[in-house]
C-alpha cells in the first residue's frame, strides 16, 4: 500500500484496542501430523498458552468451550 506523507495506511494496534474491539487472533496448534486452528479473543490468548504449555488441559478442551462463532471467549 502507497505511504501518504511518510506514513503508512496500516497501523499497529495496540493490546488494549485489541481487547476493546473484541478481534479474535488465529491460533494455530501444530502437530506432527496435524495442524488445528482456533480463533481466540485477545485477553483470553495467554490462558490457552499456558495451560497447554503446562499440559493442564488440552487443545480439544479450548476448541469445545468455543462459542458458536467459533471464537473462545474464556470459559
Amino acid at each position: 500500500m502507497r505511504a501518504v506523507r511518510g506514513r503508512s495506511r496500516f497501523r499497529d494496534l495496540t493490546t488494549d484496542q485489541l481487547v476493546a474491539l473484541e478481534w479474535p487472533l488465529l491460533v494455530l496448534y501444530l502437530r506432527e501430523d496435524d495442524r488445528e486452528r482456533l480463533r481466540v479473543v485477545a485477553n483470553e490468548l495467554w490462558s490457552i498458552e499456558n495451560n497447554i504449555s503446562l499440559a493442564n488441559m488440552d487443545w480439544e478442551e479450548f476448541a469445545k468451550a468455543a462459542d458458536d462463532d467459533g471464537v473462545f471467549r474464556g470459559f
